[in-house]
């Protein structure tokens, strides 16, 4: 008789179906489920049963698909609330977005990846990849770039390991070496560039969000694009930005109570 998985192995299991549920961006059959997962099909089809019956996942029984439901939408929104820097900062880069004219970015890491946790459009916005709760690369990105210079070097090593170094555009750095080179670059600078590494035409300035004492809460970036500005331009806004993740940054660390921060 085969042992009984642990309770921690069955709960990752159980959080990467609804991983591969949530990477289709739609309503999804079983049977294109199965085909993704690596794990054979009673034990997927017991996971989704479980999920379903948990509230993490709904089933429409007339088109016979899955998706995300509404308890993991809750639970979702309270993380929001109270464990990213969306709600604190939401009216600080409202007022930057309003006074640069230009879209403003809000991520965090998630493991070795940038999610992006707020967006404020420019009064005429850009089509782009991010949108709030997508997932993107660290190594391409601008707030991807800025986080990883200011990570400790144990932490950098193991999210570095974990880059893919996809060329996305002609211009992606995809080598550690070059990414390092960086780094070390924007760490003299204190911010720095997307320049169309991730999407052709999109350009922007990032900088990091820290404590007093250096510890990486998040990043920001003001984005836009070739054909509407450039970098040189982008740039005039450093002022502004400073100022607004300072601004964030100590509004962040009264939220939190300092007594409780761990530096």
């Amino acid at each position: 008789m085969r042992d009984e998985p642990s309770s921690a192995g069955t709960v990752g299991k159980a959080l990467e179906v609804l991983d591969q549920v949530a990477t289709f961006g739609r309503p999804v059959r079983f049977g294109e489920l199965l085909v993704a997962s690596r794990f054979p099909k009673a034990t997927l089809y017991r996971f989704v049963q479980t999920l379903t019956s948990e509230g993490m996942l709904t089933f429409d029984a007339d088109r016979q698909t899955y998706a995300l439901g509404v308890r993991l939408m809750r639970l979702a929104h309270a993380a929001w609330e109270t464990a990213s820097l969306a709600p604190v900062a939401r009216h600080h880069i409202e007022a930057l977005s309003s006074r640069v004219g230009e879209t403003v970015h809000l991520a965090q890491l998630d493991n070795a990846s940038v999610l992006y946790i707020d967006k404020v459009n420019a009064q005429e916005p850009l089509a782009m990849y991010s949108q709030a709760g997508k997932v993107g690369p660290a190594n391409c990105t601008g707030v991807g770039k800025v986080m990883l210079a200011h990570l400790p070097p144990d932490q950098l090593s193991r999210v570095m390991s974990q880059q893919s170094f996809h060329r996305f555009t002609p211009d992606t750095l995809i080598s550690e070496e070059a990414l390092r080179d960086e780094l070390l670059a924007i760490q003299r600078r204190g911010y720095g560039f997307d320049r169309q590494e991730h999407e052709p035409g999109i350009i922007c300035v990032a900088m990091p969000i820290l404590t007093d004492q250096g510890r990486l809460l998040g990043a920001l970036s003001v984005t836009s694009s070739t054909a509407r500005t450039s970098l040189k331009a982008l740039e005039k806004h450093v002022p502004q930005m400073t100022a607004t993740v300072r601004a964030i940054s100590e509004e962040v660390v009264q939220w939190r109570a300092p007594d409780t921060i761990k530096l």
